[in-house]
Protein backbone atom coordinates (compact mmCIF):
# COMPACT_ATOMS: atom_id res chain seq x y z
CA UNK A 1 0.00 0.00 0.00
CA UNK A 2 1.38 3.44 -0.89
CA UNK A 3 2.12 5.96 1.87
CA UNK A 4 -0.56 8.34 0.57
CA UNK A 5 -3.19 5.61 0.46
CA UNK A 6 -2.21 4.38 3.92
CA UNK A 7 -2.40 7.86 5.46
CA UNK A 8 -5.73 8.52 3.73
CA UNK A 9 -7.06 5.26 5.12
CA UNK A 10 -5.98 6.18 8.65
CA UNK A 11 -7.64 9.57 8.19
CA UNK A 12 -10.99 8.13 7.16
CA UNK A 13 -10.99 5.38 9.82
CA UNK A 14 -10.13 7.84 12.58
CA UNK A 15 -13.06 10.11 11.70
CA UNK A 16 -15.66 7.49 10.82
CA UNK A 17 -16.91 7.31 14.38
CA UNK A 18 -17.87 11.00 14.49
CA UNK A 19 -19.51 11.29 11.08
CA UNK A 20 -22.90 10.30 12.47
CA UNK A 21 -22.62 13.06 15.08
CA UNK A 22 -21.59 15.54 12.39
CA UNK A 23 -24.52 14.36 10.27
CA UNK A 24 -26.91 15.11 13.12
CA UNK A 25 -25.40 18.57 13.54
CA UNK A 26 -25.46 19.22 9.77
CA UNK A 27 -29.15 18.32 9.53
CA UNK A 28 -29.96 21.23 11.85
CA UNK A 29 -28.62 23.69 9.27
CA UNK A 30 -31.40 25.52 7.42
CA UNK A 31 -32.32 23.69 4.21
CA UNK A 32 -32.69 27.02 2.42
CA UNK A 33 -28.93 27.48 2.29
CA UNK A 34 -27.11 26.47 -0.89
CA UNK A 35 -25.25 23.18 -0.86
CA UNK A 36 -22.20 24.02 -3.02
CA UNK A 37 -18.89 23.91 -1.15
CA UNK A 38 -18.21 27.60 -1.77
CA UNK A 39 -21.71 28.53 -0.59
CA UNK A 40 -21.25 26.50 2.59
CA UNK A 41 -17.95 28.24 3.27
CA UNK A 42 -19.57 31.66 2.77
CA UNK A 43 -22.39 30.66 5.11
CA UNK A 44 -19.84 29.75 7.78
CA UNK A 45 -18.11 33.11 7.37
CA UNK A 46 -21.34 35.13 7.34
CA UNK A 47 -21.98 33.94 10.87
CA UNK A 48 -25.79 34.14 10.93
CA UNK A 49 -27.22 32.89 14.19
CA UNK A 50 -25.30 32.04 17.35
CA UNK A 51 -22.42 29.73 18.22
CA UNK A 52 -24.56 26.60 17.87
CA UNK A 53 -25.49 27.52 14.30
CA UNK A 54 -21.81 28.21 13.49
CA UNK A 55 -20.77 24.78 14.79
CA UNK A 56 -23.54 23.08 12.84
CA UNK A 57 -22.44 24.77 9.61
CA UNK A 58 -18.82 23.80 10.29
CA UNK A 59 -19.89 20.20 10.88
CA UNK A 60 -21.82 20.20 7.61
CA UNK A 61 -18.74 21.48 5.78
CA UNK A 62 -16.51 18.80 7.36
CA UNK A 63 -19.11 16.17 6.50
CA UNK A 64 -19.11 17.37 2.89
CA UNK A 65 -15.32 17.11 2.70
CA UNK A 66 -15.32 13.50 3.88
CA UNK A 67 -17.83 12.56 1.19
CA UNK A 68 -15.52 13.77 -1.61
CA UNK A 69 -13.09 11.67 -3.64
CA UNK A 70 -9.39 12.59 -3.93
CA UNK A 71 -9.87 15.15 -6.70
CA UNK A 72 -12.90 16.60 -4.94
CA UNK A 73 -10.86 17.10 -1.79
CA UNK A 74 -8.16 18.95 -3.72
CA UNK A 75 -10.87 21.16 -5.22
CA UNK A 76 -12.19 21.76 -1.68
CA UNK A 77 -8.74 22.96 -0.58
CA UNK A 78 -8.37 25.26 -3.58
CA UNK A 79 -11.79 26.77 -2.86
CA UNK A 80 -10.85 27.28 0.80
CA UNK A 81 -7.52 28.84 -0.21
CA UNK A 82 -9.38 31.40 -2.34
CA UNK A 83 -10.83 33.01 0.83
CA UNK A 84 -7.73 35.15 1.15
CA UNK A 85 -7.04 38.73 2.27
CA UNK A 86 -8.68 41.49 0.22
CA UNK A 87 -5.86 43.03 -1.90
CA UNK A 88 -7.64 46.39 -2.14
CA UNK A 89 -8.09 46.62 1.64
CA UNK A 90 -4.44 45.65 2.19
CA UNK A 91 -3.30 48.31 -0.27
CA UNK A 92 -5.36 51.04 1.46
CA UNK A 93 -4.10 50.00 4.90
CA UNK A 94 -0.50 49.99 3.66
CA UNK A 95 -0.88 53.49 2.24
CA UNK A 96 -2.36 54.73 5.54
CA UNK A 97 0.63 53.33 7.41
CA UNK A 98 3.03 55.02 5.00
CA UNK A 99 1.19 58.34 5.46
CA UNK A 100 0.94 58.11 9.27
CA UNK A 101 2.51 61.26 10.71
CA UNK A 102 3.12 60.31 14.34
CA UNK A 103 3.52 57.27 16.63
CA UNK A 104 -0.17 57.21 17.58
CA UNK A 105 -1.30 57.24 13.95
CA UNK A 106 1.29 54.57 13.07
CA UNK A 107 0.05 52.29 15.85
CA UNK A 108 -3.55 52.58 14.63
CA UNK A 109 -2.49 52.01 11.01
CA UNK A 110 -0.47 48.93 11.95
CA UNK A 111 -3.42 47.48 13.85
CA UNK A 112 -5.65 48.03 10.83
CA UNK A 113 -3.08 46.47 8.49
CA UNK A 114 -2.83 43.38 10.70
CA UNK A 115 -6.63 43.10 10.70
CA UNK A 116 -7.02 43.22 6.93
CA UNK A 117 -4.06 40.92 6.33
CA UNK A 118 -5.76 38.10 8.25
CA UNK A 119 -7.46 35.92 5.61
CA UNK A 120 -11.11 34.93 6.18
CA UNK A 121 -10.13 31.25 5.78
CA UNK A 122 -8.47 31.43 9.23
CA UNK A 123 -11.84 32.19 10.84
CA UNK A 124 -13.36 29.26 8.99
CA UNK A 125 -10.62 26.90 10.19
CA UNK A 126 -11.14 28.09 13.76
CA UNK A 127 -14.87 27.36 13.45
CA UNK A 128 -14.08 23.78 12.44
CA UNK A 129 -11.86 23.58 15.52
CA UNK A 130 -14.96 23.94 17.71
CA UNK A 131 -16.80 20.81 16.50
CA UNK A 132 -16.28 17.33 18.02
CA UNK A 133 -12.95 15.92 16.81
CA UNK A 134 -12.46 19.11 14.85
CA UNK A 135 -8.80 19.30 15.91
CA UNK A 136 -8.09 15.82 14.53
CA UNK A 137 -9.93 16.76 11.33
CA UNK A 138 -7.71 19.83 10.91
CA UNK A 139 -4.52 17.90 11.62
CA UNK A 140 -5.35 15.42 8.88
CA UNK A 141 -6.57 18.21 6.60
CA UNK A 142 -3.10 19.78 7.01
CA UNK A 143 -1.52 16.47 5.97
CA UNK A 144 -3.56 16.62 2.77
CA UNK A 145 -2.44 20.21 2.24
CA UNK A 146 1.21 19.21 2.65
CA UNK A 147 0.84 16.54 -0.03
CA UNK A 148 -0.72 19.08 -2.40
CA UNK A 149 1.99 21.60 -1.55
CA UNK A 150 4.68 19.06 -2.41
CA UNK A 151 3.14 18.85 -5.87
CA UNK A 152 3.66 22.59 -6.34
CA UNK A 153 0.21 24.08 -5.71
CA UNK A 154 1.15 27.58 -4.44
CA UNK A 155 -2.37 28.48 -3.31
CA UNK A 156 -2.60 25.43 -1.09
CA UNK A 157 0.94 26.07 0.15
CA UNK A 158 -0.21 29.44 1.50
CA UNK A 159 -3.26 27.79 3.08
CA UNK A 160 -1.04 25.14 4.68
CA UNK A 161 1.16 27.86 6.18
CA UNK A 162 -1.89 29.51 7.74
CA UNK A 163 -3.09 26.26 9.26
CA UNK A 164 0.39 25.33 10.50
CA UNK A 165 0.50 28.62 12.42
CA UNK A 166 -2.76 27.71 14.15
CA UNK A 167 -1.65 24.15 14.88
CA UNK A 168 1.69 25.31 16.31
CA UNK A 169 -0.16 27.46 18.87
CA UNK A 170 -2.74 24.76 19.69
CA UNK A 171 -0.06 22.08 20.07
CA UNK A 172 2.37 23.99 22.23
CA UNK A 173 4.22 21.44 24.36
CA UNK A 174 2.80 23.06 27.50
CA UNK A 175 -0.65 21.76 26.52
CA UNK A 176 0.48 18.17 25.93
CA UNK A 177 0.11 15.21 28.27
CA UNK A 178 2.83 12.56 28.60
CA UNK A 179 1.40 9.06 29.14
CA UNK A 180 2.94 5.63 29.42
CA UNK A 181 1.48 2.96 27.13
CA UNK A 182 1.62 -0.64 28.34
CA UNK A 183 -0.04 -3.97 27.62
CA UNK A 184 -3.07 -2.98 29.72
CA UNK A 185 -3.75 0.10 27.54
CA UNK A 186 -6.91 0.03 25.39
CA UNK A 187 -6.69 -2.28 22.38
CA UNK A 188 -7.55 0.60 20.05
CA UNK A 189 -4.46 2.47 21.26
CA UNK A 190 -2.24 -0.61 20.89
CA UNK A 191 -3.49 -1.01 17.32
CA UNK A 192 -2.39 2.55 16.63
CA UNK A 193 1.13 1.77 17.89
CA UNK A 194 1.29 -1.00 15.31
CA UNK A 195 -0.01 1.31 12.56
CA UNK A 196 2.31 4.21 13.38
CA UNK A 197 5.54 2.28 14.06
CA UNK A 198 7.77 3.16 11.09
CA UNK A 199 11.32 2.57 12.38
CA UNK A 200 11.12 -1.12 13.33
CA UNK A 201 7.88 -2.65 12.10
CA UNK A 202 5.75 -4.48 14.67
CA UNK A 203 4.97 -7.80 13.01
CA UNK A 204 2.81 -9.67 15.52
CA UNK A 205 0.93 -9.16 18.76
CA UNK A 206 3.65 -11.18 20.45
CA UNK A 207 6.21 -8.72 19.09
CA UNK A 208 4.15 -5.84 20.48
CA UNK A 209 3.79 -7.52 23.88
CA UNK A 210 7.56 -8.04 24.00
CA UNK A 211 8.07 -4.30 23.44
CA UNK A 212 5.74 -3.51 26.34
CA UNK A 213 7.15 -6.05 28.83
CA UNK A 214 8.42 -5.11 32.31
CA UNK A 215 11.92 -4.29 31.01
CA UNK A 216 10.50 -2.03 28.32
CA UNK A 217 8.80 1.35 28.35
CA UNK A 218 6.70 3.24 25.80
CA UNK A 219 5.73 6.87 26.29
CA UNK A 220 3.62 9.15 24.11
CA UNK A 221 2.46 12.75 23.98
CA UNK A 222 -1.31 13.35 23.72
CA UNK A 223 -3.34 16.51 23.19
CA UNK A 224 -6.45 17.08 25.36
CA UNK A 225 -8.60 17.48 22.21
CA UNK A 226 -7.19 14.24 20.74
CA UNK A 227 -7.06 12.00 23.84
CA UNK A 228 -7.07 8.73 21.89
CA UNK A 229 -4.50 9.74 19.26
CA UNK A 230 -0.77 9.67 20.10
CA UNK A 231 1.16 12.57 18.58
CA UNK A 232 4.60 11.00 18.97
CA UNK A 233 5.85 8.00 20.93
CA UNK A 234 9.21 6.59 21.97
CA UNK A 235 10.07 2.97 22.75
CA UNK A 236 12.68 2.29 25.42
CA UNK A 237 14.57 -0.85 26.44
CA UNK A 238 16.05 -1.21 29.93
CA UNK A 239 19.36 -3.06 29.57
CA UNK A 240 22.90 -3.47 30.91
CA UNK A 241 25.38 -1.40 28.90
CA UNK A 242 24.95 0.11 25.46
CA UNK A 243 23.01 -2.04 23.00
CA UNK A 244 24.73 -2.70 19.68
CA UNK A 245 22.15 -4.76 17.73
CA UNK A 246 18.47 -4.05 17.24
CA UNK A 247 17.84 -7.68 16.31
CA UNK A 248 19.14 -8.81 19.71
CA UNK A 249 17.31 -5.97 21.44
CA UNK A 250 13.97 -7.06 19.95
CA UNK A 251 14.54 -10.80 20.28
CA UNK A 252 11.28 -12.18 21.66
CA UNK A 253 13.12 -15.21 23.10
CA UNK A 254 15.60 -13.17 25.12
CA UNK A 255 15.13 -13.37 28.91
CA UNK A 256 13.30 -10.49 30.57
CA UNK A 257 15.61 -8.33 32.68
CA UNK A 258 14.57 -7.12 36.13
CA UNK A 259 14.35 -3.32 35.64
CA UNK A 260 16.13 -2.88 38.98
CA UNK A 261 19.20 -4.54 37.46
CA UNK A 262 19.32 -2.30 34.40
CA UNK A 263 21.86 0.51 34.24
CA UNK A 264 21.04 1.88 30.76
CA UNK A 265 17.89 3.07 28.97
CA UNK A 266 18.04 2.62 25.19
CA UNK A 267 15.70 4.74 23.04
CA UNK A 268 15.41 2.53 19.98
CA UNK A 269 12.37 3.89 18.12
CA UNK A 270 10.81 7.36 17.92
CA UNK A 271 7.75 7.82 15.71
CA UNK A 272 5.77 10.90 14.71
CA UNK A 273 2.17 9.73 14.35
CA UNK A 274 0.39 12.70 12.79
CA UNK A 275 1.63 13.72 9.35
CA UNK A 276 -0.39 16.89 9.64
CA UNK A 277 1.93 18.04 12.45
CA UNK A 278 5.10 17.74 10.38
CA UNK A 279 7.34 20.70 11.12
CA UNK A 280 6.00 21.09 14.67
CA UNK A 281 8.65 19.55 16.92
CA UNK A 282 7.82 17.42 19.96
CA UNK A 283 10.67 14.89 19.90
CA UNK A 284 13.20 16.95 21.83
CA UNK A 285 10.72 17.61 24.65
CA UNK A 286 9.62 13.97 24.67
CA UNK A 287 13.12 12.56 25.12
CA UNK A 288 14.03 15.04 27.86
CA UNK A 289 10.79 14.33 29.75
CA UNK A 290 11.30 10.57 29.50
CA UNK A 291 14.90 10.88 30.72
CA UNK A 292 13.58 12.77 33.76
CA UNK A 293 10.82 10.22 34.42
CA UNK A 294 13.10 7.20 34.13
CA UNK A 295 15.68 8.84 36.36
CA UNK A 296 13.02 9.27 39.04
CA UNK A 297 11.50 5.79 38.62
CA UNK A 298 14.75 3.84 38.25
CA UNK A 299 17.66 5.55 40.06
CA UNK A 300 19.87 2.60 39.09
CA UNK A 301 19.66 3.69 35.43
CA UNK A 302 22.57 6.07 34.90
CA UNK A 303 23.02 6.08 31.11
CA UNK A 304 20.50 7.21 28.49
CA UNK A 305 21.26 6.50 24.86
CA UNK A 306 19.69 5.62 21.54
CA UNK A 307 20.20 2.78 19.10
CA UNK A 308 19.57 4.71 15.92
CA UNK A 309 19.58 4.08 12.16
CA UNK A 310 21.61 6.16 9.70
CA UNK A 311 19.05 6.43 6.90
CA UNK A 312 21.10 8.69 4.63
CA UNK A 313 24.43 6.89 4.83
CA UNK A 314 24.20 4.49 1.88
CA UNK A 315 22.66 7.10 -0.39
CA UNK A 316 25.50 9.52 0.40
CA UNK A 317 28.12 6.76 0.07
CA UNK A 318 26.93 5.71 -3.38
CA UNK A 319 27.01 9.35 -4.50
CA UNK A 320 30.61 9.67 -3.39
CA UNK A 321 31.67 6.30 -4.82
CA UNK A 322 30.32 7.31 -8.23
CA UNK A 323 32.41 10.50 -8.22
CA UNK A 324 35.79 9.79 -9.89
CA UNK A 325 37.37 12.77 -8.11
CA UNK A 326 36.45 11.53 -4.63
CA UNK A 327 39.13 9.49 -2.87
CA UNK A 328 37.31 7.86 0.00
CA UNK A 329 39.56 4.85 0.61
CA UNK A 330 43.23 4.63 1.54
CA UNK A 331 45.59 2.42 -0.47
CA UNK A 332 45.68 -0.05 2.42
CA UNK A 333 41.88 -0.24 2.56
CA UNK A 334 41.66 -0.71 -1.20
CA UNK A 335 44.18 -3.57 -1.10
CA UNK A 336 42.32 -5.28 1.76
CA UNK A 337 39.01 -5.04 -0.11
CA UNK A 338 40.48 -6.45 -3.33
CA UNK A 339 41.98 -9.36 -1.41
CA UNK A 340 38.65 -10.17 0.27
CA UNK A 341 36.28 -9.41 -2.60
CA UNK A 342 34.59 -12.41 -4.23
CA UNK A 343 34.66 -12.49 -8.06
CA UNK A 344 31.75 -10.84 -9.89
CA UNK A 345 28.71 -13.06 -10.35
CA UNK A 346 28.95 -15.08 -13.56
CA UNK A 347 32.71 -14.61 -13.93
CA UNK A 348 35.03 -17.59 -13.80
CA UNK A 349 37.84 -17.77 -11.27
CA UNK A 350 40.55 -16.52 -13.63
CA UNK A 351 38.34 -13.88 -15.28
CA UNK A 352 36.94 -12.78 -11.92
CA UNK A 353 40.44 -12.26 -10.52
CA UNK A 354 41.30 -10.09 -13.51
CA UNK A 355 38.14 -8.00 -13.08
CA UNK A 356 38.84 -7.42 -9.37
CA UNK A 357 42.44 -6.45 -10.11
CA UNK A 358 41.30 -3.89 -12.68
CA UNK A 359 38.72 -2.27 -10.39
CA UNK A 360 39.31 0.90 -8.46
CA UNK A 361 38.84 0.57 -4.68
CA UNK A 362 35.59 2.54 -4.98
CA UNK A 363 34.27 0.16 -7.64
CA UNK A 364 35.16 -2.84 -5.50
CA UNK A 365 33.41 -1.40 -2.45
CA UNK A 366 30.32 -0.46 -4.47
CA UNK A 367 30.10 -3.94 -5.99
CA UNK A 368 30.43 -5.67 -2.61
CA UNK A 369 27.66 -3.59 -1.05
CA UNK A 370 25.30 -4.50 -3.89
CA UNK A 371 25.96 -8.20 -3.30
CA UNK A 372 23.23 -9.98 -1.34
CA UNK A 373 24.39 -11.71 1.80
CA UNK A 374 27.74 -9.96 2.13
CA UNK A 375 27.25 -9.65 5.91
CA UNK A 376 27.43 -13.46 6.19
CA UNK A 377 30.76 -13.69 4.33
CA UNK A 378 33.18 -13.31 7.24
CA UNK A 379 36.26 -12.57 5.14
CA UNK A 380 34.43 -9.77 3.32
CA UNK A 381 32.87 -8.48 6.54
CA UNK A 382 36.26 -8.27 8.30
CA UNK A 383 37.64 -6.18 5.44
CA UNK A 384 34.58 -3.95 5.29
CA UNK A 385 34.13 -3.20 9.01
CA UNK A 386 37.00 -0.71 9.47
CA UNK A 387 36.26 0.92 6.11
CA UNK A 388 32.54 1.47 6.60
CA UNK A 389 32.91 2.45 10.25
CA UNK A 390 35.48 5.11 9.36
CA UNK A 391 33.41 6.43 6.46
CA UNK A 392 30.31 6.54 8.65
CA UNK A 393 32.13 8.53 11.35
CA UNK A 394 33.20 11.07 8.72
CA UNK A 395 29.67 11.21 7.33
CA UNK A 396 28.14 11.89 10.75
CA UNK A 397 30.67 14.47 11.92
CA UNK A 398 31.67 16.27 8.73
CA UNK A 399 29.01 16.00 6.03
CA UNK A 400 26.61 18.94 6.06
CA UNK A 401 23.15 19.53 4.69
CA UNK A 402 22.13 22.34 2.39
CA UNK A 403 22.63 25.10 4.93
CA UNK A 404 26.23 24.07 5.53
CA UNK A 405 25.90 23.69 9.33
CA UNK A 406 23.43 20.98 10.25
CA UNK A 407 24.36 17.30 9.92
CA UNK A 408 23.34 15.83 6.59
CA UNK A 409 21.83 12.73 8.19
CA UNK A 410 18.32 13.60 9.47
CA UNK A 411 18.48 11.30 12.51
CA UNK A 412 21.89 12.68 13.47
CA UNK A 413 20.54 16.23 13.18
CA UNK A 414 17.53 15.34 15.34
CA UNK A 415 19.59 13.92 18.21
CA UNK A 416 22.45 16.43 18.04
CA UNK A 417 19.99 19.33 18.10
CA UNK A 418 18.35 17.72 21.14
CA UNK A 419 21.64 17.73 23.08
CA UNK A 420 23.02 14.23 22.47
CA UNK A 421 26.52 13.29 21.37
CA UNK A 422 27.67 10.62 18.92
CA UNK A 423 28.92 7.87 21.23
CA UNK A 424 29.51 4.69 19.22
CA UNK A 425 29.03 3.20 15.75
CA UNK A 426 27.83 -0.39 15.82
CA UNK A 427 28.91 -2.85 13.13
CA UNK A 428 26.04 -5.08 11.93
CA UNK A 429 23.69 -3.24 14.27
CA UNK A 430 20.72 -3.77 11.93
CA UNK A 431 21.03 -6.60 9.41
CA UNK A 432 17.44 -6.35 8.21
CA UNK A 433 16.86 -5.65 4.51
CA UNK A 434 16.03 -2.02 5.32
CA UNK A 435 19.04 -1.64 7.60
CA UNK A 436 21.43 -2.96 4.96
CA UNK A 437 19.85 -0.88 2.19
CA UNK A 438 19.92 2.42 4.07
CA UNK A 439 22.75 2.14 6.60
CA UNK A 440 24.95 -0.77 5.38
CA UNK A 441 23.87 -2.52 8.58
CA UNK A 442 25.40 0.15 10.85
CA UNK A 443 23.63 1.78 13.80
CA UNK A 444 24.65 4.58 16.14
CA UNK A 445 24.41 5.13 19.88
CA UNK A 446 23.65 8.78 20.62
CA UNK A 447 24.30 9.44 24.32
CA UNK A 448 22.08 11.76 26.35
CA UNK A 449 24.02 12.91 29.41
CA UNK A 450 21.51 14.82 31.59
CA UNK A 451 24.31 17.03 32.93
CA UNK A 452 25.49 18.01 29.44
CA UNK A 453 22.35 18.06 27.29
CA UNK A 454 22.12 21.86 27.28
CA UNK A 455 25.85 22.30 26.61
CA UNK A 456 25.76 19.86 23.69
CA UNK A 457 22.66 21.53 22.31
CA UNK A 458 24.42 24.92 22.34
CA UNK A 459 27.56 23.45 20.76
CA UNK A 460 25.59 22.09 17.83
CA UNK A 461 22.86 24.68 17.33
CA UNK A 462 24.80 27.76 18.36
CA UNK A 463 28.35 26.97 17.26
CA UNK A 464 27.85 24.33 14.56
CA UNK A 465 30.03 21.78 16.38
CA UNK A 466 28.99 18.13 16.59
CA UNK A 467 29.66 16.60 20.02
CA UNK A 468 31.17 13.11 19.79
CA UNK A 469 33.17 10.61 21.80
CA UNK A 470 36.97 10.71 21.34
CA UNK A 471 36.92 7.37 19.51
CA UNK A 472 34.48 8.72 16.91
CA UNK A 473 36.56 11.87 16.46
CA UNK A 474 39.68 9.77 15.84
CA UNK A 475 37.83 7.77 13.18
CA UNK A 476 36.69 10.94 11.42
CA UNK A 477 40.10 12.65 11.57
CA UNK A 478 41.76 13.35 8.25
CA UNK A 479 38.45 13.28 6.41
CA UNK A 480 38.66 14.14 2.70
Amino acid sequence: MSEVAEQSGLFDRALRRVTSLWRDMAERVSGAEEDSIEAQMRACLNGRGGEVSARNRAAKLAQAYLALNAEGRRSFLRTLAAFDSDPAAVRVATERLADAADAEAQAAAKAELRRVLEPPRLRLLMQINTIPDGVKFLVDLHAEMLRASAEGDKRIQALATDLKTLLASWFDVGFLELRRIDWSSPASLLEKLVQYEAVHRIRTWRDLKNRLDSDRRCYAFFHPRMPDEPLIFVEVALVKGLSDSVQRLLDEKAPVLDPREADTAIFYSINNCQRGLDGISFGNFLIKRVVELLGQELPNVKAFATLSPIPGFCRWLQERLSDPAAKLLTDEEGAALRAAAPPPLGAGAEGGTAVVAAETPAETLSRILKRRGWTREERVARALEPVLTRLCAGYLLNEAGRNGRRARDPVAHFHLSNGARVERINWRGDVSEKGLRESAGLMVNYLYDPAKIEDHHEEYVGEGRRPAAASIRRLARGWN
